[in-house]
């Protein structure tokens, strides 16, 4: 049995957005055909995804200098928890769907603030004296992107994703479109349609 961690990075819902379209059918497929496979959800929108801050560098920098976490305020408390926990769900998964849309050719901020809780010196990489080394083995990725151009993937916000992930080792990486539909919306249902059904055959075989 493998652990799929699902990142929705759009505040909208499944009627109202094209990438959440997607990624449902992307779901729905995955667990017709792995039936005891376990999906654990992440909402960035709705869930607590602790942003690089004071509160956090102050707390990171306590521990460095050798305090006991209990020394840390609350706050540093709170926000260094959540942090390592969501590190932790990313480490015991097997497979990471990501589902956003392309907002001014960059990931939503969402997204950001996610990547950086498991981007970590030490735990996801590590340097070398011939330069960083990606320290995850085994992962899947699928990166589910809406867009209102075409750009077969070499959009910032694509390369990104497919360039941080590959820096921390994760290299199988598989990513599904949904694109140029308000460039030839007379061409939605179409479109649609065909992203829909590329999510739910990439699913199968995920």
């Amino acid at each position: 049995m493998s652990t799929v961690l699902v990142i929705n990075a759009h505040p909208l819902t499944q009627s109202e957005s094209r990438t959440l379209k997607a990624l449902e059918a992307f779901i729905t497929s995955y667990q017709a055909s792995h039936p005891n496979d376990t999906i654990e959800r992440v909402n960035l929108y709705e869930d607590n995804i602790p942003e690089v801050s004071a509160p956090l560098l102050k707390g990171w920098a306590k521990l460095r200098a050798g305090e006991a976490f209990e020394t840390l305020t609350d706050e540093e408390q709170q926000i260094v928890a959540r942090f390592n926990e969501l590190t932790e769900q990313f480490l015991a998964a097997d497979k990471i769907v990501i589902a956003n849309a392309l907002w001014n050719l960059n990931i939503p901020t969402k997204l950001k603030a996610w990547i950086d809780t498991i981007v970590i010196a030490g735990t996801t990489f590590k340097y070398t004296e011939n330069g960083p080394v990606g320290l995850i083995d085994g992962k899947k990725l699928v990166h589910i992107q809406s867009s209102g151009g075409v750009y077969n993937g070499q959009d910032f916000a694509s390369q990104y994703i497919q360039n941080i992930f590959a820096f921390i080792g994760v290299t199988d990486h598989t990513k599904i479109n949904v694109e140029g539909i308000d460039h030839q919306p007379h061409l939605e249902a179409s479109i649609l349609e065909a992203s829909l059904a590329n999510a739910a055959n990439v699913a199968r075989e995920f």
